[in-house]
């Protein structure tokens, strides 16, 4: 048994002098988060690489979880959240913050508050260069705002705090009107974000009862294996054991269901192990859990499980695995395991064949990019005494999680209550269960309550990430009109080892290769596979990015061959009455004449800097992209929700309107709010509640951008029958009070359901989306010659998505798109496992690779006949395009055209040369 040496240590936290008795090599924010439960600062990485732990100590901003207490002086001052300021006594900084939409999912947002108080400190007139170089050199890791909205805070915070404006301008001011639908209303749950009072997952985790289990993976090392043995004896018997479980423990059938539906999908769906019995599919499986008191005894006894294992060929793309000599990943289901044609319009291959035709071609691979949220996986269960298992994630579909994972534990999706805990952003990785039913499977063989949090190493190795397309596309143009005659297009969808969502992923190439353009004959044919590489996932912009790649690339290239410009053969090409998408559907609305007039000055002006201020040794260039996204899933998309009337007059929204990060909780207040306006009821009095499969009726995901549309046509219906219900005579609306004592409902209910047309599995033809969005942006780099570095210089973005709710959140939305449409361009992948599996090493974008010079103009005049007060959504649209205008913009500054992503300086100075 080892000896714990502690040293006492006098401090002082927040101006409070504290005793801390500390292990010399412990980590201050273990000490700060789990013995002095100040949890407002918050653990991301654990590596030192977001910032999300940063601490004022003596003076000097530090990352706090690489800060050991034998580093942290005899009566230090430290400063953390905390101290800055608290809810109804905000600092200034907090106050701009949510003033300006800065706190998006929330989780970094103590660490730069912090951050920057630590730069007022020092030099309350800071510049936006002094402030982005400030959070550079602290490595203060933002993925959801792209930064501008954080620079804006500090900026007006240190404006106040100078006494140069008063406290009042970082104060909302509510519209003469009364309304907050299209405004900058900040969100409901802003203040506990900047304070650092909002609980996710973890902070959740250290409130659990003193019996709470610590839970660590046994994991694969092996891409692909039989396994052979698997030894546990050693590890049970460590210190703190209570169970090591494997696949023999779990009660069900051990799987989690991919939702195969389609008889055109090879495979059942069910191959996805809970806990793996037989195979290894891809690095990180999990191989057995270890549930211990405490996670060093968990993480130590995990280390003493022997596992043997028979390794096997790994394929780790999509043209290894479909080589004849491939095996089957899964016995019994080939590797292509499921197709996708696409035939519109007359035969393509005559078109191409004509001596007056223009044809441009080429073969493009996009990056299996990272999600890297800056909060890691975190999941906890226990059993209830309502006799459910009670499992609490960041799931973004709970109700759908329940159904995958019920099975698998021997469940029924009734018997379990799966909630969503307050999340750092998932940009689409929780799509998938993830930790669900690892914590369910352990909850219910020890009988206690369980918790498991991923390292960051766990979160970039055993979670999803984009899935590669391997894309062969080709155009063809009349040579005299510049018209789009012809596409045909041959792509592969490396999706992992594991088929969940797979076939729809595929489907989005055949909607979204050449989409936005009037290309009256295609040939497609996608193909999903397996692989032995990380499982695919959703991810912001599904599909859509991938698809956008090809597509305008090619687009831009055939201006190029037809001598035409960039912009203006868009414009002549592009939707309009009459056109038809790539799957022979009707556009909903003609918005991208309007949106590239608004953009042609902007363009105009920036070719004529560009070209001003291009050097020999620094080529500058500009670069468009056009953007269309479906708003909702394919084909028919359902919700259900209730409102419930309180006693005090307000409502709680019974809605499970995702939320995680994009911000649910302005969504569905927003929404309520319009709906009730002639009803009177105060934003604050308007409650929006955590997603819980238990409490709420399915609502659906938060994904393909569906939620403002789908859940939110919902909540306008249940609105609408809570008024028409609670209606007076003289056309005022009764109190609670009055509604109980006419026995009138309190509670009602709201449903809908969009009418589009899932795509023929044997034509492609099809309206899967009723409702779409609109994009075009337009970007300035700099290429650095002799390196091959690329420098985004500015970004503009022109956004059809129409009536906007809530400014701040689709801003937001908007400038994330950006910064991880740049990371997506130029940095970010996840191959080489070792290289890749780190925030650094897999091409973050901090602050300094993101511009500040970006902007925004929305047009809101075609509203959306299958949207509340004709919105459309926002979240993945404008994900769909960002990285290609700036990969267009490489080409048109040298000359080098980029086929595989990231463009990274070794593959521009690659192009540079050919």
């Amino acid at each position: 048994m080892s000896l714990s040496l502690l040293s006492q240590k006098r401090l002082f936290i927040n101006g409070v002098e504290t005793n801390v008795f500390a292990e010399p090599d412990a980590k201050l924010s273990e000490v700060l988060r789990e013995q002095l439960n100040l949890t407002g600062t918050k653990v991301g990485c654990g590596e030192g690489q977001c910032g999300a732990c940063s601490v004022i100590l003596n003076g000097k901003v530090v990352r706090s979880c690489i800060t050991k207490m034998k580093r942290v002086p005899e009566l230090s001052q430290i400063i953390t959240i905390e101290g800055v300021g608290e809810p109804g006594n905000l600092h200034p900084l907090q106050k701009a913050w949510a003033l300006h939409g800065a706190a998006q999912c929330g989780f970094c947002s103590p660490g730069f508050i912090v951050s920057a108080k630590g730069l007022l400190d020092v030099n309350d007139s800071p510049t936006r260069d002094d402030i982005r170089q400030w959070f550079q050199k602290h490595r203060n890791a933002c993925r959801c705002t792209g930064y501008k909205p954080l620079v804006d805070a500090v900026m007006a915070a240190a404006e106040v705090m100078r006494g140069d404006a008063p406290e009042e301008s970082l104060e909302f001011k509510m519209p003469e009107d009364g309304r907050i639908w299209g405004s900058y209303y900040p969100r409901p749950t802003a203040v506990a974000k900047v304070t650092g009072t909002l609980d996710y997952g973890a902070d959740l985790g250290l409130k659990l009862p003193d019996n709470m289990l610590h839970v660590a993976l046994v994991q694969a090392e092996a891409h692909h294996a039989n396994i052979i043995s698997i030894d546990t004896s050693k590890a049970e018997g460590m210190p703190g054991v209570a169970a090591v479980l494997t696949a023999a423990d779990v009660k069900g059938k051990n799987r989690i269901f991919g939702l195969v539906q389609s008889s055109y999908h090879k495979g059942d769906g069910w191959e996805r192990p809970i806990i793996n019995d037989t195979k290894v599919f891809q690095y990180g499986d999990v191989l057995a859990m270890v549930c211990a008191e405490t996670r060093e005894e968990a993480e130590a006894a995990a280390k003493e499980v022997h596992v043997e294992l028979e390794l096997l060929p790994a394929y780790l793309s999509a043209p290894e695995a479909m080589a004849e000599d491939a095996m089957e990943i899964h016995p019994g289901t080939p590797n292509v395991y499921f197709t996708q044609p696409l035939i519109k319009g007359d035969d393509t291959a005559s078109i191409f064949k004509q001596d007056d035709v223009a044809v441009v071609e080429g073969d493009f691979i996009s990056s299996r990019q990272p999600h890297m949220p800056i909060e890691p996986d975190v999941a906890f269960a226990f059993m209830g005494d309502d006799d459910l298992l009670h499992i609490h994630s960041k799931s973004i579909a709970v109700h759908l999680h329940a159904f995958m994972i019920a099975e698998g534990m021997g469940l029924t999706p009734d018997k379990i209550a799966l909630a969503a805990n307050p999340m750092g952003g998932t940009f689409g990785y929780k799509l998938s269960p993830t930790s669900e039913a690892l914590v369910g499977v352990a909850a219910m063989a020890t009988g206690r309550p369980c918790l498991l949090r991923y390292s960051y190493f766990q979160q970039m190795t055993y979670t999803g990430k984009r899935s590669p397309f391997y894309i062969n596309a080709r155009m063809a143009a009349d040579k005299k009109t510049g018209r789009l005659l012809a596409m045909e297009h041959d792509y592969s969808v490396d999706h992992g080892p594991y088929c969940e969502m797979g076939s729809v992923l595929t489907s989005r190439g055949i909607q979204f290769i050449g989409a936005g353009y009037d290309i009256p004959n295609i040939r497609g044919m996608g193909r999903t596979v397996c692989t032995n590489h990380a499982w695919g996932a959703a991810f912001r912009g599904f599909g859509g990015v991938q698809s956008v790649f090809a597509g305008e690339t090619l687009i831009d290239e055939m201006a190029r061959e037809l001598g035409q410009d960039p912009l203006e053969f868009r414009y002549a090409n592009c939707y309009r009455e009459g056109a038809t998408t790539p799957t022979g559907a009707t556009p909903d609305v003609i918005a991208l004449p309007q949106l590239l007039d608004a953009l042609r000055p902007k363009y105009k002006e920036a070719k004529e800097r560009t070209a001003r201020e291009s050097t020999d040794e620094i080529k500058k260039g500009v670069g468009i992209a056009v953007g269309v996204y479906g708003a909702g899933a394919d084909g028919v998309d359902s919700a259900e929700v209730f409102i419930q009337y309180d006693s005090d007059n307000g409502v709680t929204l019974g809605c499970s309107w995702e939320d995680h990060g994009q911000g649910a909780d302005i969504g569905a207040v927003g929404t309520t709010h319009e709906a009730l306006l002639p009803m009177g009821i105060p934003v604050d009095k308007i409650r929006f509640s955590w997603p819980d499969s238990a409490k709420q009726p399915p609502a659906g995901p938060a994904g393909a951008s569906r939620s403002q549309v789908v859940v939110g046509s919902a909540l306008n219906a249940a609105c609408k029958a809570m008024m028409d219900a609670l209606k007076k005579p003289d056309g005022t609306f009764m109190t609670y009070d009055e509604a109980v004592s006419a026995e009138k409902p309190t509670r009602f209910e709201g449903s809908y359901s969009s009418m589009g047309s899932v795509c023929d599995p044997e034509t492609g033809l099809g309206t899967p989306f009723v409702n779409c969005m609109y994009t075009i942006y337009l970007s300035e780099v700099s290429v650095e010659i002799a390196t091959g570095k690329v420098k985004v210089d500015r970004v503009s973005c022109v956004a059809d998505l129409g009536s906007i709710n809530n400014r701040l959140a689709v801003d937001g939305q908007i400038y994330g798109c950006i910064a991880q449409g740049i990371g997506l361009a130029l940095s970010e992948d996840f191959e080489d496992i070792k290289k890749h599996s780190t925030m650094i090493g897999a091409g973050f974008p901090y602050i300094q690779s993101i511009p500040d010079d970006m902007e925004i103009e929305y047009f809101e005049n075609n509203l959306r006949e299958h949207g509340p007060f004709g919105a459309s959504g926002a979240g993945e649209g404008p994900m769909v395009n960002p990285h290609m205008s700036v990969i267009n913009a490489i080409r048109d500054a040298c000359g080098a055209r980029i086929y595989r992503l990231p463009a990274t300086p070794e593959r521009v100075l690659e192009a540079l040369k050919s």
